[in-house]
């Protein structure tokens, strides 16, 4: 499930360099780092779900 998260997470990142998404708070290029962080907490919560659940 990490794997997929972060090849969805790079995609969106490149997608959103390429054009900005428009979403609140992503309307510019430079708020790329905005997405990096989501997805630091994303995976870090999937992988604490994953090592809790056993």
């Amino acid at each position: 499930m990490s794997k997929v998260l972060a090849l969805l997470i790079l995609a969106m990142m490149a997608l959103h360099l390429i054009r900005p998404l428009g979403l609140p708070g992503l309307r510019l290029r430079r708020d790329v780092w905005k997405i990096a962080v989501a997805a630091l907490l994303a995976i870090g919560a999937t992988v604490l779900l994953s090592h809790t659940g056993q």
